[in-house]
């Protein structure tokens, strides 16, 4: 493991915590929104413990009752742990607002990747940044009620 990789795994977990945080200090009432773009907290099974995960994350693009989320590590160029997850077992579960949701996860095609990039980009330019310093090709996960 480099370097670059423990400061990537360590500033995501960091982030993570801090984000927890914020949401348990509050009672619930901030943290929910990063800029226009709605914070969820993302549960998967561990692909290999089988134990219950969970992970903080934003989603770039919600329709209704689906959430897309980008699976960039910050342009690491190693897929997430939690994106493994869902790939091995695609019942998750959803925390939006303190509510959760039972929803089905999978990856955009390349066809949906296109037309959702856009919007995806433009809640947060920092996506597009991401793809650039990677070579391999970010996953973006549509997550739709079971």
């Amino acid at each position: 493991m480099t370097a670059r990789t423990k400061l990537t795994d360590l500033s995501m977990s960091a982030m993570n915590g801090v984000h927890r945080a914020l949401l348990r200090g509050s009672g619930g009432r901030l943290g929910w929104t990063f800029g226009t773009m709605p914070a969820v907290e993302l549960h998967t099974i561990g692909r290999t413990s089988g134990q219950r995960r969970s992970t903080m994350l934003t989603a770039p693009v919600h329709d209704g009752e689906t959430y897309v989320l980008v699976a960039s590590k910050g342009g690491d160029d190693r897929h997430p742990f939690w994106y493994q997850n869902l790939v091995a077992n695609p019942d998750i579960e959803l925390t939006v607002r303190g509510r959760t949701v039972a929803m089905r996860a999978r990856t955009a095609t390349a066809a949906e990747k296109a037309e959702l990039w856009p919007r995806i980009v433009g809640a947060y330019r920092g996506y597009a940044a991401y793809q650039t310093k990677t070579s391999r090709d970010i996953p973006v996960v549509i997550c739709e009620p079971r």
